[in-house]
């Protein structure tokens, strides 16, 4: 069995491919731009939001302001917490059941997004959800088309505008994290405004921020990373570097706001731009081991997602980093582990040795854990006897592309070193 990825000649580029992707628009102000985008695309839509709440503050009030004075009738749904299949089939019927929409608008965190990309593809096929999700049901192919979906994101996280993936659950014994997935679902275009990350609470900030962190490490030491998403991870890892402990401290201390060209602002627009390379990150190279325990510790446990990534990110890539010294010392993934110890190290002078880098990364990490207020697994209530079934449902997709595969023995290890 192939327990790492080959690396015959460091020096050559593998051959790779880039899946779709969508239009972006990056920028602070740029979410002004919405109802020019989704005029082009016709005058109903269906706007999926955080609920309660979202449809009452500012940002909508200009949002939904812009949209009905460019012509567009707007019907809207509120999402509370991760999206279930049977939340996403609700939606579709009742929209279903009134006058067709030309486009599905997400503005909110990664389960706004998930259930607008999910909706989106299901709105003319009229079908259930779980006909398509991986691991569970008939697993049809999608054969679509979708309703063309335009992305907005309030948090910094998941990078879900940039994915072609909607991960839909079922929480407690029995249940399931999974992804609804198809190039048909990546959104038409994504807006991303940092302005739109100013209401951020410093908890949600954390969360987001070492979930976007994950994606980052992972996807550039990934068995299907290429020099393309390499040099975008890098460079997401740098500016997580510059903006999320900035980011979080002004929080913390009440300086979070709107103002332009404060310290604030400045990380937010770091942190917007992090979550994005490291949608596109995991959309083209994959995950690893944090989010192969992500999902069954989000379905079993009523584990944040972002908390889940933060919490086991520091052991995971310890236990890694010891697998591949002994088992694939020769793996592109270990000197990929020190480059990134460099890049979020404010020492990177003294890591010259990669080794010693490599151990810098993992204490780095769990101190920003400790720094971010990230709670650690127990907090949820997950104990040592709910090991072995976190264990026996991790191993999907995203362990799959970890750089090397680990044994049962490991991924315990990592659990219990997260506890």
């Amino acid at each position: 069995m192939e327990t790492s990825r080959p690396n015959p000649n460091p020096n050559a580029w593998p051959p790779f491919s880039i899946a779709r992707l969508p239009a972006i628009r990056f920028g602070a102000g740029r979410s002004a731009e919405l109802a020019e985008i989704v005029r082009g695309f016709g005058s109903r839509a269906l706007v999926v939001t955080r609920g309660p709440g979202f449809t009452d503050g500012p940002a909508w009030a200009h949002l939904g302001a812009g949209l009905r004075q460019a012509g567009v009738e707007v019907e809207t749904v509120g999402v509370s917490g991760e999206p279930s299949p049977s939340f996403v089939d609700e939606i579709v019927a009742r929209v279903r059941a009134g006058a067709p929409v030309d486009v599905v608008i997400g503005i909110g965190g990664g389960s706004v997004l998930d259930t607008a990309k999910a909706v989106a593809g299901l709105l003319i096929p009229g079908n259930s959800v779980t006909d398509h999700l991986e691991g569970i049901g008939p697993e049809l192919p999608y054969r679509g088309p979708a309703v063309p979906f335009v992305a907005v994101p309030t948090t910094a996280g998941t990078g879900s505008e940039a994915t072609k993936n909607a991960v839909l659950s079922v929480r407690g014994p029995g249940g399931f994290k999974k992804s609804f997935r198809d190039d048909a679902l990546v959104a038409r275009v994504a807006i991303v405004d940092p302005d739109l990350l100013a209401e951020c609470p410093p908890q949600l900030i954390a969360a987001n921020g070492m979930d976007a962190l994950t994606q980052l490490l992972e996807s550039y030491v990934s068995a299907r990373a290429n020099p393309f998403t390499d040099a975008l991870a890098l460079s997401g890892l740098a500016a997580t570097r510059d903006g999320l402990l900035s980011w979080f401290g002004e929080a913390t201390a009440g300086r979070g706001g709107t103002g332009r060209g404060s310290p604030a602002a400045m990380a937010r627009e770091r942190m917007a731009y992090a979550a994005l390379c490291s949608g596109i990150c995991l959309a083209q190279a994959g995950l690893g081991a944090v989010h192969g325990l992500a999902s069954p510790l989000g379905a079993l446990f009523p584990v944040p997602h972002g908390v889940a990534c933060g919490a086991t990110l520091a052991a995971a890539t310890r236990v890694n980093v010891a697998a591949l010294e002994e088992r694939a010392p020769e793996s592109v993934a270990l000197p990929k582990y020190a480059a990134a110890a460099r890049v979020l190290s404010d020492a990177s002078a003294s890591l010259s040795n990669d080794r010693a880098a490599r151990s810098a990364l993992v204490r780095l990490l769990e101190d920003w854990r400790v720094r971010l207020a990230v709670p650690r697994l127990s907090a949820y209530g997950v104990a040592e006897t709910g090991i072995p079934a976190i264990v026996a449902d991790s191993r999907g997709s995203s362990m799959r592309t970890n750089p090397i595969v680990l044994t049962d023995t490991e991924i315990a290890a990592i659990l219990r070193a997260s506890l």
